[in-house]
């Protein structure tokens, strides 16, 4: 039987990028997955890499910051080592944020570089406040795509259709895990299994499914849109290609991702409100996905009180932004290497206590 450093459960952005990221320190890597890799929550994401201080929890801003800078290298290396093209976009957003949030200190020096008619001549007039931001925008499809197949050529196992359903503990230490239809061994485990973490004992990891519905645009034209639009009833985000992301809802649902034709509408109506040539623009697909939410909205990572059982779960809304700093940290932590960071404010020994 074949043996593994680390086994990682769960194939999303998170748990695809930081196998990569053992391959890379020489450990032998599988990954289990219950469904098809890069399937779930990655692929439904909408690839804003917000690190904006208004938008993005204290605690989070060291890591949302240091990974939103990490991105055009992980994009390059992906890219290079899949062969894959992933669409990464700089070209900025443009946030008109609620009336509490106008007044943000962070927001004082984002100033709107040109009269909005300029910067994006299809945008409806607005008397509320537009600001820039600095912001990239990647196509999670694109990304996730690119990670499956660069795991692939660094040497990682793939295991897909067969959940993990508990960690194996033999001696007071981790040895593996078992699954619906078999066993896998290794000294070292890491939930990266989402919505779905909570599900895998011995520790029932508070994340429950957060449920997000969105749908793609065939923009009128290809160049509609140059910017990400962001805004708290709507955000849109365009791809090179010509399609609009119209994005989303935060719905308390469990697993349910069927979406519903009213909620699909109320967004299309939204998004037409800020851009009305997208008035005539043919719906593409319509799709619901389920983010790993945690009672604080924060991430899981780090050690579990099981030795060699590691956690890197709960992003929430962040989990595309947050894959390539999730990746370093972890990867340095299950091989010994010293993270730079303090990961107290996500460890799950927080809501033990």
């Amino acid at each position: 039987m074949k043996a593994w450093d680390v086994i990682v459960i769960g194939g999303g952005i998170i748990g695809l990028s930081l196998s990569i990221e053992l391959r890379k320190k020489g450990a032998q890597v599988l990954v289990v997955e219950r469904g098809q890799p890069g399937r779930e929550a990655s692929s439904a994401a909408g690839g804003m890499l917000v690190d904006c201080q208004v938008e993005t929890l204290p605690a989070l801003q060291p890591l949302a910051t240091a990974s939103a800078r990490m991105y055009p290298e992980f994009v390059h290396e992906l890219q290079a080592e899949s062969g894959m093209k992933i669409d990464l976009r700089s070209q900025g957003t443009l946030l008109f944020p609620s009336t509490t949030h106008a007044s943000h200190p962070a927001l004082q020096g984002a100033a709107v570089p040109a009269p909005l008619t300029e910067l994006e001549p299809a945008l409806a007039p607005s008397d509320r406040p537009a600001f820039y931001l600095t912001e990239r925008s990647v196509d999670p499809r694109d990304l996730v795509a690119a990670a499956l197949q660069a795991a692939k050529r660094r040497g990682v196992d793939i295991s897909s259709g067969d959940g993990a359903t508990a960690v194996s503990v033999s001696n007071g230490r981790v040895d593996g895990i078992t699954t619906t239809k078999t066993s896998f061994h290794a000294p070292k485990v890491v939930n990266c299994a989402g919505a779905w973490s909570s599900q895998i004992a011995p520790h029932a990891f508070p994340t429950r499914p957060v449920k997000g519905q969105m749908l793609y645009l065939a923009s009128p034209a290809r160049k509609l849109l140059t910017h990400a639009i962001r805004s708290p009833e709507v955000y849109l985000v365009p791809r090179s290609d010509g399609r609009i992301l119209v994005g989303t809802t935060v719905e308390e649902a469990g697993f349910d991702k069927r979406t519903d034709i009213a909620t699909i509408q109320r967004l299309h109506s939204a998004a037409v409100a800020k851009v009305p040539k997208l008035r005539s623009a043919k719906i593409l697909e319509d799709w619901a996905g389920l983010r790993p939410g945690t009672p604080d909205a924060l991430p899981i990572l780090g050690a579990t009180a099981t030795p060699g059982y590691y956690v890197a779960t709960g992003h929430f809304r962040d989990g595309i932004l947050l894959a390539p700093i999730t990746a370093q940290i972890m990867a340095d932590l299950i091989t010994g290497t010293r993270c730079p960071y303090d990961l107290t404010p996500f460890s799950a020994a927080r809501f033990s206590e």
